[in-house]
């Protein structure tokens, strides 16, 4: 049988008070009650009682899932509204101090607070999550070891966490600067068969060191609730058309490689030390510097190999009816995303005489905005 293809997006946010753009280190126990049933218990807690997040039904494709998202951000504004705080897509706030934040009281929070002590309280960040329904196990682990390339591709679409604390750190995604303190994060482990994969889940689950797949945070992984393929390398975009995009990318490149494969073809399979050089670049400089072409040996301009993977990806786009959400990248190519604008914004400000609280607070004014933006052009 052909794969369902099945689209689901998560997507986590930080909540911020409207007057003075900081992180709401506690928020009101009747916000969450009140999200939860405006959607249909479509949104959840985090780790931080600062974050939020969203999810989608499986849906039938990407614009199915777009809508959706459309719908669950401006229902978890309203129901913030009404305490005087709002959602931001954004990966890091800018000025926020982890120091300060306070964790969920849920189990699962509880203990992950226990193990990973500071490494977890640190974790002031977002990020969003594509799942691809792929049915067949060893089908989603054969994938798993191939898409792996195109991580740094996604990743740097996607970018939205240039400050950390209060200041400039120079990179374009600073979460995973964070993300990957934690245990099991990064790449994945490459496997020959689903069957390999359950052996080395089972040595790590007996022995106690974790309680499930749930726990392997992996850049892309199998989902340990649902046969999918789950992404998790990208930031959370603030204007959600440029998420769609990303999501779009992603479930045509599993495609174009399930394709490759009914031919008896396969993309060729890249060492982790190769990839993890493309992922920093992407990590530090986002769409500006360019990636490694790993056969050619040197960097090529992220504009030219997006042509590639649009050209790559063009049949796929077509039979998933996403040809619009796939082109949108040359869009963000061409607006920046959403970390080039926030620096942007940033530098304005100081240059034009406001102080480093006041500049970041306009910075948080301009995330707020995009993050309820219909992205209608």
């Amino acid at each position: 049988m052909d794969p369902s293809f099945t689209v689901g997006i998560e997507e986590e946010y930080l909540l911020v008070d409207l007057r003075s753009g900081d992180l709401v280190v506690d928020p009101p126990d009747e916000l969450l009650a009140d999200c939860e049933k405006l959607t249909d218990g479509r949104v959840s807690p985090e780790f931080l009682k600062s974050q939020i997040e969203v999810g989608t039904r499986k849906c039938d494709g990407i614009k199915q899932a777009a809508a959706e998202i459309l719908e669950l951000r401006r229902l978890v504004a309203e129901a913030a509204g009404r305490f005087g705080l709002g959602p931001i897509a954004a990966s890091t706030h800018p000025m926020a101090a982890w120091e300060v934040q306070k964790h969920t009281d849920k189990e699962r929070y509880n203990i992950l607070a226990r193990d990973m002590e500071a490494v977890a309280r640190r974790l002031v960040i977002c990020g969003m999550h594509v799942h691809v329904g792929l049915d067949d196990d060893d089908l989603r682990l054969d994938l798993l070891g191939q898409v792996s390339y195109f991580l740094p591709h996604l990743l740097a679409l996607s970018t939205s966490s240039p400050f950390w604390r209060g200041e400039k750190t120079g990179l374009m995604s600073y979460r995973l600067a964070v993300f990957d303190e934690l245990p099991r994060t990064g790449l994945p482990e490459q496997f020959e068969s689903y069957g390999e994969y359950q052996r080395h889940l089972e040595i790590v689950t007996g022995a106690g060191v974790v309680e499930d797949a749930t726990k392997l945070w992996w850049d892309v992984r199998p989902s340990a609730r649902f046969p999918t393929l789950e992404l998790r390398i990208p930031d959370v975009c603030t204007r959600a058309r440029d998420g769609f995009a990303v999501a779009a990318m992603y479930l045509c490149l599993l495609r174009m490689l399930w394709r490759l494969k009914r031919s008896n073809q396969r993309w060729r399979r890249y060492s982790n030390m190769l990839i993890q050089e493309n992922r920093w670049r992407a990590q530090r400089y986002g769409i500006d510097q360019g990636l490694i072409d790993f056969g050619k040996g040197i960097i090529v301009p992220y504009a030219d190999l997006l042509e590639e993977l649009i050209e790559l990806v063009e049949e796929d786009a077509a039979a998933l009816d996403c040809v619009a959400e796939v082109q949108w990248t040359r869009e963000i190519l061409r607006r920046k995303t959403s970390a080039h604008r926030q620096l942007e914004i940033y530098e304005a400000a100081i240059a034009g005489g406001s102080e480093k609280r006041e500049a970041f607070r306009q910075v948080v004014a301009f995330l707020t905005q995009e993050t309820l933006a219909d992205d209608a052009a």
